[in-house]
Order: structure tokens, then C-alpha cells, then sequence
């Protein structure tokens, strides 16, 4: 169960939904007989565009709900609703708000006659997020043709309306978003009500005060009144409708020091509150100076209208804006934990050819040895890049079975074999939007890499046993410690998807001949790992940089990696010495020792002490283990793997389980 957040202001109605819209009101400005036809049509266009299951208008009589309209007309012929479908109604009634429960999303309809509410049935592919935002602006579409069909005389000042309305999100990523929304606001009342002047006023509660804005002739274009002031202090207080007319009313009601301020003579006002989507009153809606006359009650009618999607517009923008700079900063916190670390002159190469390459859309190959940080390179030029707000997914193309990495990448359907008990979406598709990076490329069987080709080329997946091509925006970064044109020889790699991948190539060297950057390196993975567990970072004295400059670290960064992570954890003191990097012991074979006089040391010199308990200590000698011997191959995975008597995949299936670091 989840209520929907406020959507992205960026996305804004659809095309068709706005001109479904235009089409449904010009067709009941010519009075029909009933609205029902349309409003069926459009239940069946949203159901279409929208691509979900089915779409009803149900309606509460007494403790039951009916379904009123329903599209497909077909989904009509029972008039009941299941328990899920009639809960996830009621709480949308409850909370008057977009819901939803599971394939269930429930918009209420704001209607005085009848509680009814728009229920959508989604499907797999539904995009929720717009289903929601179309939902509620069709709940909203419907309440408003219930209201026409017993006051048709306001078609014509509703599709003005909702015409104005939907243009007034389209400058609200700019920085003064709200600004321009409010003035927007403020003309489109201007223009329908024939008056001279708008405000909008929100309510600071905290300070006090109504700040009003458009507000001509004052800097800064805001003005601020206590919220006990005048006409628009009168409304805020009550949340009813105001009217004032000059010679008509009392004089006193209006506040003349704003006149003063702003140069302004106030002959007539109607004002409004404004009222968010939880029943709250943000502000005031106040429009000044009928043109011809003074305003009456179909000005408020008329006023009312705008205010409502005025509060629900300035809401949504405010949610928007909170969500942008969230969406930020944990954007930046991601790009902060793979940072580019190194002052070694090929570090500082790879860094230049990232700021170039990262707002570029070219396919990037990442080279180097395992453990070198291809991964973080990758990860690097994601954040770097134009779809850093989108996702980042690695897959190890040398983790998975051949039988799987293809359903892995392109997703598979329901049947599709014996396991696919249902649908479901690759890589690619939960990539889009974002960067896809795909580790060790070189491992990839022949049939992936026609299928990686098609995607590159035609930028749609199939899924593994589906014939629809599914569009996908992704990114493709991929990397291996293998020389590809040696694999291109020996017909083992297509040198047409070589071409693909290696638009731009970028080669990691090894740690060992990055000179000081080892150093660099591990203050940084100190400072991580004692961060995490709350400690004081321990200093490097000299005979330890001493030890970690002369030793060749075959597992490269990874390696580093692993040994300040051990550090961190084991040792307690605030001063790290050569010994207690264990370096040369790592990387040698250990004597045995007869049954019975084994010492921790001997078994496994990384282990300073070991748990109680058994299943931990196993734990922590397989991951010493595995780390020994891929040191002692240089970090060869699959030598390793071979060492172990270990598949390579089941080998880095054994380390994710463990929760070692597999990145390359």
C-alpha cells in the first residue's frame, strides 16, 4: 500500500488526455441530452493511452459501491468490486488523495451530490507515477462534468479555465518556478474575470503573515501583510468567499495602506481561500477592480474554480522543488561513494577524458586488470553525465550462466521456461533513463552478444520467449580485463560489437604502478571504513606507506580495499605499523600444521581474533580464503576459481553471498 507522491512538475498531461479534454467539453457546450457517452468515450481513450487494465467511475450508495461507468464496457457486466478494489477506494475517499494498493489506484472525484471515485486496475507496464498524475486530473475532469450537468452555463468559463491551467506548469523547472506559476495565475484571472489586477497570497503560518504576489509597484514584486489584514485576512480567518464593493460595503473592510503601497485604488475585490489537497488553507486568491462593475457571485464561482487548481499547482511545485533538491543531494551523496581517486598522471587522463566523454551519449570501453575500479570509472561517468538522475546498473556478464545472463539483460515472459513463473524485466529496462555498465564483456556467449548488438543498434530489447519490442534510453558502458582483439581472432568476440563499445576506450593501469597513488588511496579507504563504524582513523606511520609502496598488490585496488577494510575492524590502535598489514603473509602459503596445534595465524593470518560462533568463524575463513588465493593469482578470478575446484560464476556467487566486493 502506497500513496502516491506529488509527480514531477517536468512531466506535465499528456497530449492526448489535454485534447480528450478540449474534445469533451466543446462537445457538452452544445447541451447533449446526457454527458454519460462522453464521458464514457473518455474513460476508454484514458484506458487505451494510459495503458492500464480497466478504468471505472464507482459510486458509494449507503455501505455498497457500484460501478457508474467503466471501460472496457465489458468490465461492467459485474457490479460488484472485490475487497482490495473497494479498500483501496475507501481509503482514497478517506484521505482525498491519489491511492494506491497493489494493481489497484483509486483518485477521488470531488462531487456534492454522491462520494464517487475514479478506480484504475493497472497492468505490468503501467507507468504509475503518470497514471497517478493522469488519474487525478481526470477525477478532477469528471467532478466538473457531474457539476455541468446542473449548470451548464459554466462550460464555457470551465474550458477556459482548464485551458489556462494546463499551460501553467511549462516554466516550473526554471529557478523563479513559483514565481512565473503565480503569475500565470494571476493573468489567467485577469483575462476570465475582466478585472484589472490578481494576487495570490500565501500563508507564511509560522511568521504571520500573507505574502502576495504578483504585487506591481513594489520591489521584489511581493507584498507583505499581517494575516488579519483587510478583505484577504477576513477570508484566510474564515475560508469563505469575500465580496466587497465600493459604496455597497463597508468601507473599513479594506486595507488602504496596500493601496498606498502599491499606487493602487481599490474599487472592488473578491477573494477566495485557497485550500490544498488535505483540506488545509494555504492562502488567498484575491482579484481587484471589475472592469465593468462590481464582482458578484458568479465571479467567486468563477474565481473558485481557478483557485482550486491554482492550490493543487502551487502544492504540486512545492513537492516538486523538495523533491529536486532531495533527488539531488542523494545524487550527489552516490557520486561521492565512487569518487575518482588518484593524483597519478593516467588517473588524471581518465578524469580529463570523463568530463569530456560524460555529457556525450559515445559508448565507452572501460580496460584493466581486476580490481583496478572499472566499476568506479563507470559509476564516475554516470554521475558526470546528463542521466545522473537516472539509475545506474552493473551486471557481471561473468557472474551468470549463459542459460540466465540473457533473460538477465533483456528480461524474459511468463513461460518462457521452466522457472518463468511470470514476467519479468531485464537490465536494459530497469536501466532506462540511466547507464547500463556490463563488467568482464569478454565472457559474454555469442547469442548475448547478437542480442546486446540489436539492442545497441536499434535501442529496443525482446524479452526471452516475447516477440514486442520494448523502446529503452540506456547508456552503455562496458569493460574487461581481456584483450577483446585477441578474442576477435579466435571467433570468440564479434568485432562488429567491438566497433559498438569501444567508441572511446579508457585503460586503468595497475595499482602498482600508480606510485604514491597507493597512499592516497588507502587514507581514503580508512577514512570510509572508520566513518562507517564510528571510530578515529588510525595514522599510517612510515614503515607502513614504506610496505604498502613496495608491495605489488596483484589484486590491485580491490586488494588495498580489502586490507584498510581489515585494518578498520581489527586492529585498535590509532597507529597502523607494517606488521599490521600482513602483506607478504597474504600473499604466501601457509606451513601445515599437524591436527590439533592449528593456530589462528597459521590458519588465517588476517583474522586477529576469532567469534564464538561457528558459523562466523566459517564465514570469515572462506572470505580470507578467497581473497588469498585471488591474491596469490594476481587477481585472476579464474585461476582462482580453478584453485577452489569452483565454477568461476558459482565462485563470484560464493563471494556475493559472503558480501565481498566483486567489482572490477
Amino acid at each position: 500500500m502506497a500513496l502516491m507522491s506529488p509527480p514531477p512538475s517536468s512531466s506535465r498531461q499528456p497530449e492526448w488526455l489535454l485534447a480528450a479534454t478540449k474534445r469533451l467539453l466543446d462537445q457538452l457546450a452544445v447541451a447533449p441530452a446526457s454527458s454519460e457517452p462522453l464521458l464514457r468515450e473518455l474513460l476508454n481513450s484514458f484506458r487505451q493511452q494510459a495503458s492500464v487494465a480497466a478504468v471505472h467511475v464507482a459510486v458509494q450508495a449507503t455501505d455498497a459501491w457500484t460501478k457508474r461507468l467503466s471501460a472496457p464496457e465489458s468490465a461492467a457486466d459485474s457490479q460488484s468490486l472485490s475487497s482490495a478494489a473497494e479498500s483501496c477506494l475507501a481509503e482514497a475517499l478517506d484521505r482525498e488523495c491519489v491511492t494506491r494498493q497493489n494493481e489497484w489506484l483509486a483518485a477521488p472525484i470531488s462531487d456534492t451530490l454522491q462520494s464517487s471515485v475514479l478506480l484504475v486496475q493497472l497492468q505490468a507496464e503501467s507507468p504509475i507515477e503518470a497514471t497517478a498524475l493522469a488519474s487525478e486530473y481526470l477525477a478532477a475532469l469528471i467532478a466538473m462534468v457531474n457539476q455541468s450537468d446542473s449548470d451548464r452555463l459554466r462550460i464555457e468559463q470551465l474550458a477556459k479555465v482548464f485551458s489556462a491551467a494546463a499551460h501553467w506548469y511549462d516554466d516550473v523547472d526554471d529557478a523563479d518556478g513559483e514565481s512565473s506559476l503565480l503569475h500565470k495565475i494571476a493573468d489567467t484571472a485577469v483575462e476570465l474575470l475582466h478585472c484589472q489586477r490578481a494576487s495570490i497570497f500565501l500563508w507564511d503560518k509560522r511568521r504571520k503573515k500573507l505574502i502576495g504576489r504578483p504585487a506591481i509597484g513594489i520591489e521584489g514584486d511581493s507584498l507583505e501583510v499581517p494575516d488579519d489584514a483587510g478583505v484577504v485576512g477576513e477570508t484566510l480567518a474564515s475560508g469563505q468567499i469575500q465580496i466587497w464593493n465600493q459604496g455597497s460595503d463597508d468601507e473599513s473592510r479594506v486595507n488602504r495602506q496596500v493601496d498606498q503601497d502599491l499606487q493602487f485604488a481599490t474599487q472592488s475585490l473578491v477573494a477566495v481561500p485557497l485550500i490544498g489537497r488535505k483540506g488545509q488553507t494555504i492562502g488567498v486568491f484575491e482579484a481587484l477592480n471589475k472592469i465593468d462593475g462590481g464582482f458578484h457571485n458568479n465571479d467567486a464561482i468563477v474565481l473558485t474554480d481557478l483557485a482550486t487548481h491554482a492550490a493543487v499547482a502551487i502544492v504540486t511545485l512545492r513537492s516538486q522543488q523538495s523533491l529536486t533538491v532531495s533527488r539531488d543531494r542523494l545524487i550527489q551523496d552516490a557520486a561521492g561513494q565512487s569518487p575518482l581517486i588518484g593524483q597519478h598522471p593516467a588517473i588524471e587522463a581518465i578524469r580529463q577524458t570523463a568530463q569530456r566523454v560524460a555529457k556525450t551519449e559515445l559508448s565507452v570501453l572501460v580496460l584493466g586488470s581486476n580490481g583496478t575500479g572499472k566499476e568506479v570509472v563507470a559509476k564516475h561517468l554516470h554521475y558526470q553525465s546528463d542521466r545522473r538522475s537516472g539509475p545506474f546498473t552493473a551486471v557481471n556478464c561473468a557472474a551468470l550462466v549463459e542459460s540466465l545472463l540473457e533473460s538477465e539483460l533483456f528480461g524474459h515472459e511468463k513461460g518462457a521456461f521452466t522457472d518463468a513463473s511470470s514476467a519479468r524485466m531485464g537490465q536494459f529496462e530497469m536501466a532506462n533513463g540511466g547507464t547500463l555498465f556490463l563488467d568482464e564483456i569478454g565472457d559474454m556467449s555469442p547469442g548475448g552478444q547478437a542480442k546486446l548488438l540489436r539492442v545497441l543498434e536499434q535501442r529496443e530489447v525482446v524479452r526471452v520467449g516475447g516477440s514486442t519490442p520494448i523502446p529503452v534510453d540506456v547508456r552503455v558502458i562496458a569493460a574487461t580485463n581481456q584483450p577483446l582483439e585477441d578474442l576477435i581472432e579466435q571467433k570468440r568476440f564479434r568485432q562488429d560489437l567491438f566497433f559498438r563499445l569501444n567508441v572511446v576506450a579508457v585503460s586503468l593501469p595497475d595499482l602498482k604502478d600508480r606510485g604514491e597513488d597507493v597512499l592516497v588511496l588507502a587514507e581514503h579507504f580508512l577514512h570510509h571504513f572508520c566513518s562507517q563504524i564510528g571510530r578515529r582513523v588510525p595514522a599510517l606511520n612510515d614503515s607502513a606507506k614504506q610496505a604498502l609502496l613496495g608491495h605489488s598488490w596483484p589484486g590491485n585496488v580491490r586488494e588495498l580495499r580489502n586490507t584498510m577494510e581489515r585494518i578498520c575492524y581489527l586492529t585498535p590502535d590509532d597507529q597502523i605499523r607494517a606488521a599490521d598489514l600482513q602483506l607478504t603473509g597474504a600473499n604466501q602459503a601457509q606451513p601445515a600444521s599437524p591436527v590439533g596445534s592449528v593456530t589462528h595465524s597459521a590458519l588465517t593470518p588476517g583474522i586477529q581474533a576469532w567469534p564464538a560462533s561457528l558459523n562466523e568463524a566459517t564465514r570469515l575463513f572462506q572470505i580470507e580464503q578467497i581473497r588469498n588465493t585471488i591474491a596469490e593469482c594476481g587477481g585472476n578470478v579464474t585461476e582462482a576459481a580453478e584453485k577452489l575446484e569452483l565454477h568461476r560464476s558459482n565462485l563470484y556467487r560464493k563471494m556475493k553471498q559472503l558480501g565481498m566486493d566483486s567489482e572490477g
